[in-house]
């Protein structure tokens, strides 16, 4: 009876098999007809995605990773042989001499489907499946099938085998957003694939086949029982020896999950801001953008500068910073710690005086990334803070004044103007040594008229306040009285000027890098000459005075140097510090996001110790 049976199917399978393999060629035939149009009109393009970002601090160490997705892309030389053949031998053992489809595995794959409804079996190759992961959908139709095939012929006449192969091996998914083995090995062993041994290179292997069925971190037993199916075709097809098959399969494994890097947010935070910044300026977008009149005229710049900023991305890049980040964590812990408890906020950068960078920033307490970042994103009205840059500065550029110089700080009306000085107080006669020891209004107002307005704010210009407009070009400015204000970055910014009179807009990046270490981007800042030596003198010496007997008595004196300006506005809803020593520049911002009253008393002393804080030196 079996024999019987037998023969039966034979004769009935023999035909079948007869006009399954015609149809199958006949749709082979029509599409080699279709190949030569294809050349012109599909161009294979790099696929659109993000690499990690790596920032560095000024060590050389990691401290700062950006993704979604983790990629970690290798050249083919680069990926162990073993891993080669495991994807070889289960996926397509005949890749290196079909022409991107495997007619017998087709046939295969459609006698298996004809015995069901549905679309299971793909009789896929390698280049198949990297254009399904790359062009097309992973819908199980025919007609998508028949796309793919001409597709697949195409690639391989417009990419090498190697190159199909190393794409292939990058762009697989791995599950938990992993792309590529060499990711993988990164993420769940925590080493890179060289480092991996033959079993752990197995076990992740098994996972592209189906990420939700063999995710290690849900289902390992799963995943493990594929590695070992993975290992008997290694040995099945020769490839190892039944002996090592076993001793493979024997070894265990420890999974080693990669987290996220991401100590300090707040400097990677800004980091992030100046990266896009630093871009536009050396594509000459931020000058074109700078003169665009209205929304219209910017917003094809902005488009540009996305895409710009979006193919950088995509090549993967690492930033090399100035971060401190013993500082970092040491200014963070200790701004934190003085702002409790309440609502208090604060927002804060340190410039290191001689490679004029940006060491440490502080966005806030209880920061979370990505949020409002208080040191360039606050901006606030400066109070008297900005009078040794408006008022002073300006003043001993341009008339022959010195810190003992006699000055009229009596009562003055320019119209219907009265500044009033604090507490209400009225002077008459004093030095200038004296009015800005104690912060006396009704003097500086009277400074900045003798200068004049326009002359006062061209020193100004350079520091390129992001906020600060012609609006603001009146009396009221020289108490920090300005339409929005200034963020705390930009104050310490401006500040660096009094190191030695010269500027340089202060910088986070040193410089963004491909993955191969080619510098991509690095700014080239030149120096400019803001303030004679005798200005900076006589500056720094009033700012010396000012923590030895003036408002900022109570910030720690560093030898040989230590000089601050303080600040406050209106009914104490801000209050301000900024100054250097010999080693640091800062400026620190106390205050509400949503601006009210602060009891300065009690909150005084509070500023007066971060800015000390900020100031000192962690080697």
């Amino acid at each position: 009876m079996k024999r019987i049976l037998g023969v039966l199917f034979i004769l009935v399978a023999t035909p079948l098999l007869f006009i399954t393999q015609r149809a199958i060629v006949a749709e082979i035939d029509v599409a080699e007809t279709m190949k030569s149009n294809l050349a012109e009109t599909v161009q294979f393009t790099a696929p659109s995605y993000e690499l990690p970002i790596m920032m560095k601090d000024r060590d050389g160490d990691v401290f700062s990773e950006v993704y979604v997705e983790w990629r970690t892309p290798l050249p083919l030389p680069g990926i162990p042989l073993f891993a080669k053949q495991l994807f070889l031998e289960s996926e397509d053992n005949q890749f290196y001499t079909h022409r991107g489809y495997d007619i017998s595995a087709i046939i295969r794959a459609f006698i298996a489907n004809s015995k069901t409804d549905r679309l299971q079996q793909g009789g896929s190759t390698i280049t198949q499946q990297l254009i399904r992961m790359q062009y097309l959908t992973t819908d199980k139709t025919y007609e998508r099938k028949i796309v793919e095939l001409l597709y697949a012929a195409e690639l391989e006449k417009q990419m090498t085998k190697d190159e199909i192969l190393e794409a292939y091996l990058n762009e697989m998914y791995f599950g938990n957003r992993v792309y590529g083995i060499g990711a993988a090995a990164t993420y769940y062993f925590n080493r890179p694939i060289q480092e991996l041994n033959d079993a752990e290179i197995a076990f992740i292997s098994a996972i592209p086949n189906n990420p939700s069925l063999y995710d290690p971190l849900v289902n390992f037993k799963g995943t493990k029982a594929r590695q070992e199916r993975l290992l008997d075709t290694m040995q099945k097809n020769d490839v190892i020896t039944m002996k090592e098959a076993e001793q493979l399969k024997g070894m265990p494994i420890q999974l080693s999950l990669k987290t996220k890097i991401n100590n300090h947010p707040m400097y990677s935070d800004y980091v992030m801001k100046e990266f896009k910044a630093l871009i536009a300026q050396k594509e000459g977008l931020s000058k074109k953008m700078a003169y665009a009149e209205n929304a219209d005229e910017k917003k094809p710049l902005q488009i540009m500068l996305d895409e710009r900023i979006a193919q950088v991305l995509r090549e993967g890049i690492i930033i090399d910073t100035a971060l401190h980040p013993i500082k970092q964590a040491a200014d963070e812990k200790a701004l934190s710690a003085l702002l409790q408890p309440g609502n208090l906020q604060a927002g804060a950068a340190v410039i290191d005086n001689q490679t004029r960078e940006i060491v440490s920033i502080f966005g806030g307490r209880d920061y979370v990334s990505p949020h409002f970042h208080r040191a360039f994103q606050a901006v606030r009205q400066p109070g008297s803070a900005i009078k040794p840059l408006l008022v002073y500065g300006p003043l001993f550029e341009n008339h022959p004044y010195t810190e003992y110089t006699p000055v009229n700080s009596g009562p003055i009306c320019i119209q219907s103007y009265c500044p009033k000085n604090v507490g209400g107080y009225t002077y008459g006669t004093t030095t200038i040594q004296e009015a800005f020891r104690h912060s006396h209004n009704t003097t500086a107002v009277r400074m900045l008229q003798l200068t004049g307005i326009d002359t006062a704010f061209s020193y100004l210009e350079p520091f390129a306040f992001q906020s600060v407009s012609s609006a603001d070009m009146n009396y009221p400015a020289a108490l920090g009285g300005l339409q929005k204000g200034v963020t705390p970055l930009e104050l310490a910014n401006a500040f660096t000027s009094f190191i030695d009179g010269t500027y340089s807009q202060p910088r986070a990046i040193r410089t963004v890098k491909n993955r191969q270490g080619t510098v991509l981007y690095e700014w080239n800042d030149e120096r400019t000459s803001i303030w004679s030596p005798f200005t900076v003198a006589t500056i720094r010496a009033l700012m010396k005075d000012v923590v030895l007997n003036g408002t900022g008595k109570g910030v720690p004196y560093t030898p040989p140097y230590t000089g601050i300006k303080t600040g406050t506005t209106d009914h104490y809803k801000d209050l301000w510090t900024a100054g250097l020593n010999e080693r640091y520049t800062t400026a620190v911002w106390l205050g509400y996001d949503t601006p009210s009253s602060i009891q300065f008393a009690s909150q005084q002393k509070r500023h007066l110790q971060a800015i000390g804080e900020l100031l000192k030196v962690y080697e």
